[in-house]
């Protein structure tokens, strides 16, 4: 497979012309020249590597428009990852775990052994849970978060009467920090400052640690590990998590047997039913717990924040959203019953399709899905996939080309609205946390995300409440704010402030 990072074998050649003429100097200056040598054969490498983990958006687009059908390596620092072309989707997304692996990849990308996530590598539990049961009762969790949300509104939202700057995404991933650990954890847990503050932090310091050590040699990673301030942060959030974790652990023992854990279940509830020995061990338990805020909160607050960033860009579409919102309001009553939020959230398609617009431009990670090869492959074509190959694609390239999406340029929020109502055997295609060959940011095929539909409802509940209460704009000479990267993970700018107002004031 051929890669943007290969040393032409002229210039390999050269350079070791180079060195036998070094080893004919004189003493000291001989072993000096050697490692100028040495140094300038591992530039290229050590350069792309730490291109990439600040301008990978531009190295892939680059690498995806030269080889097109043709697969390409970028180098990570801790990985090469092969990016295949997308006519390989289909055939390689449903080979099973066995052949081609997910897990490796998650772990490996948290330099699991660091990061006391190890255990992943041998339990899929939580994807278990989330797949059996989170997914076909999705009306009731969607209802008990909701409720989760008006509770955490009354304390995490300003309600300014006048224009007034606020830190949006920290708002808004406060608010869904509490309504995911209503389903992960329960009442009173989901409420309490500390779980709050833990699950508001634990992925920073998760992200920091992987991120340092990724960044440096695998066997400096004892040296580096025992280096990193967040490890430790991360360590005593753990034993904070087992603390609060005990009484839970022990009430659903207490209830077993009785039906009584069966009513209002919680994820964990249901992790402890489903779960072996090892995996409802307390320690595993509940660093289990506090890995879930990594993928439960910060993609959600990211793809609001995003939602609203985009609103305000384009503010013509406030009024068509709100307009939306109202109508669904007048004909269906507020969301708070199983039955209303089947029908409440399906009625916002205008919102639905904004959704999937606003992804399209702001994927959070640019490399989806990702795949370690656990055996050699070979596919139709005779292409070989060698064993503990890394493989992604380019998902935002591909997503973006102008016979996928025509004029990408263009911010259209009504793309996947038009394309539903083209024909009826489209009604039910294009839908934002839908999957296809051409879609991939949620992945695709047997390891497509299982709480993509359940994240998608949050960010409609939110969104409809926010637009329901608050005028939106950017500040004053601002436009559109930049996106910032680090590897392959695109997230906003940190630092990107938004204008509200009450509609009440």
């Amino acid at each position: 497979m051929g890669g943007l990072s290969s040393l032409s074998l002229d210039t390999l050649c050269s350079r070791l012309n180079h060195y036998n003429a070094f080893m004919k100097l004189p003493g000291i200056i001989s072993y000096l020249a050697a490692l100028l040598l040495l140094i300038s054969l591992l530039e290229p490498t050590l350069l792309l590597q730490a291109r990439f983990t600040s301008n990978a958006p531009d190295i892939i687009k680059s690498g995806y428009e030269k080889f097109k059908d043709r697969p390409f390596v970028v180098r990570r620092f801790d990985a090469d990852i092969t990016i295949l072309p997308h006519k390989y989707v289909a055939e390689l997304c449903s080979a099973p775990a066995s052949k081609l692996s997910a897990v490796k990849v998650q772990v490996a990308n948290l330099v699991h052994r660091w990061t006391y996530s190890s255990f992943l590598e041998h339990s899929d539990l939580h994807f278990r849970v989330v797949e059996r049961n989170l997914v076909p009762e999705l009306p009731k969790y969607i209802c008990v978060a909701k409720q989760e949300m008006e509770h955490a509104w009354l304390t995490c939202v300003p309600k300014p009467k006048d224009w007034t700057e606020v830190d949006i995404q920290h708002v808004v991933r406060t608010i869904v920090a509490q309504m995911s650990s209503r389903i992960l954890i329960g009442l009173p847990t989901c409420r309490s400052p500390r779980w709050l503050d833990l699950a508001l932090s634990f992925p920073a310091d998760v992200n920091t640690t992987a991120f340092t050590l990724r960044a440096s040699p695998p066997w400096l990673h004892p040296i580096v590990a025992r280096l990193i301030p967040a490890r430790y942060r991360m360590k005593r959030k753990i034993d904070l998590a087992k603390k609060m974790m005990k009484p839970l652990i022990d009430k659903w023992s207490g209830e077993k047997g009785k039906g009584k854990h069966e009513k209002d279940c919680t994820l964990l509830d249901w992790m402890m039913n489903n779960g072996d020995e090892k995996e409802t061990r307390l320690g595993e338990m509940a660093t289990r717990q506090c890995l879930l805020t990594l993928a439960s909160i910060h993609t959600t607050s990211m793809a609001t924040a995003h939602a609203l960033f985009d609103l305000c860009s384009h503010p013509e579409w406030f009024s068509i959203l709100e307009g939306e919102i109202d109508n669904t309001l007048k004909d269906l009553g507020p969301l708070d019953t199983e039955e209303g939020a089947r029908e409440w959230l399906s009625r916002l398609e205008k919102m639905d399709s904004f959704l999937v617009e606003s992804q399209r431009l702001h994927p959070p990670i640019l490399l989806s899905p990702q795949r370690e090869a656990t055996v050699p492959l070979t596919l139709k074509d005779g292409t070989h996939i060698p064993k503990g190959c890394r493989i992604a694609w380019a998902v935002s390239s591909h997503l973006n080309e102008p016979h996928v999406t025509p004029n990408p340029e263009i911010f259209d929020p009504m793309r996947s609205y038009r394309k539903r109502y083209s024909s009826s055997d489209q009604w039910n295609k294009h839908l934002a946390g839908q999957t296809s060959a051409d879609n991939l940011v949620f992945g695709y095929g047997r390891l497509a995300c299982p709480g993509r539909a359940f994240a998608v409802a949050e960010v409609k509940v939110l969104l409809a409440k926010f637009l329901t209460e608050f005028h939106f704009k950017l500040p004053k000479g601002k436009n559109r704010l930049e996106c910032k990267s680090a590897d392959e993970i695109v997230f906003p700018d940190p630092n990107a402030k938004i204008m509200m107002k009450t509609k009440l004031g």
